[in-house]
């Protein structure tokens, strides 16, 4: 958030306070209609409010942020029962309403404080040039990778700055809010795959530090799909977990004829599908209980 302060100014704290109302609003609506117990307390709420802000561009309207926290919270978590019970991330499906309707808002940039120049995001002119056949329209030198891991370019307000992320995710696997299996294997399959990819087709293809530090792929890898809901709970279905939201992001990312340069998002929504199986398949299964459970007599 202090990050996102920095860089976007005004504009950045108006999209945080206008999510985070609208969710907290939304979710004691939803839970007065339902008549059921007032769940503000928890805080989810707010934390969903803060990253569906981190995901949208600076400049949207105030109406679509509230929109989309609207439909964070009354479509993809109240309607599933709450808390607990929604099997897709509120944030992500919030954020992905609004890319479906309102595309050409989500996708228009506008310049952050520290650089003036108001152009679309390092993926957006990388595809660009790429479906057009031209060359990368930038070289990755030293000082364009500094700005990168600081966070100086246009983006959604909370996924700029790789450093500042990363040090929150460290802060988090600290406290043991978040384990080490889903990030590592995210960003480790996309930086596999974006190293075979360069290696195979340099010319038409960038360096893995590019992809590991534009788009959202550090917040979502750290932030979204840590989230305990609706992502497997064993270490190996996390670990699987990663692996295939990290493949199916670069696919999303490098397939030229998509409609969106990044696919964090629907990636990570994808295999939240997936979350249940990925939990059965990896569950401990204890040797014999199936036939002790089955020899017992009914009482």
């Amino acid at each position: 958030a202090a990050a996102a302060l920095f860089f976007f100014g005004w504009q950045a704290a108006r999209l945080m306070t206008v999510c985070v109302a609208t969710c907290l609003a939304a979710e004691w609506l939803c839970r007065r209609l339902m008549r059921r117990e007032n769940s503000l307390g928890d805080l989810s709420a707010l934390v969903t409010g803060l990253l569906l802000a981190f995901n949208l561009p600076p400049a949207l309207p105030s109406w679509m942020a509230a929109a989309g926290s609207l439909f964070a919270i009354a479509i993809a978590k109240q309607v599933f029962g709450g808390l607990g019970y929604n099997p897709f991330n509120p944030a992500l499906a919030g954020r992905a309403f609004l890319l479906i309707s309102f595309t050409g808002p989500m996708t228009t940039w506008s310049a952050s404080l520290i650089d003036a120049t108001s152009t679309a995001t390092p993926l957006g002119m990388v595809k660009e040039a790429f479906k057009a056949g031209a060359p990368a329209p930038f070289a990755m030198n030293g000082g364009l990778t500094l700005d990168f891991l600081l966070g100086n370019m246009n983006g959604c307000i909370g996924e700029t700055s790789a450093l500042a992320l990363l040090i929150g995710a460290l802060y988090l696997l600290y406290r043991r809010v978040i384990s080490w299996h889903t990030p590592v294997a995210f960003l480790g399959t996309a930086a596999l795959y974006a190293a075979v990819l360069h290696a195979v087709n340099p010319a038409a293809s960038m360096p893995v530090h590019f992809h590991l530090l534009t788009g959202g792929l550090v917040l979502g890898a750290c932030f979204m799909a840590t989230d305990m809901v609706t992502t497997p709970t064993t270490p190996r279905g996390r670990l699987i977990f990663g692996v295939g939201c990290g493949l199916l992001t670069m696919v999303l990312r490098t397939v030229k004829s998509g409609a969106y340069p990044e696919g964090v998002s629907f990636a990570i929504l994808i295999m939240n599908a997936f979350s249940p199986l990925i939990n059965r398949a990896t569950r401990n299964h204890v040797f014999g209980a199936a036939e002790a459970a089955k020899r017992e007599p009914r009482r």
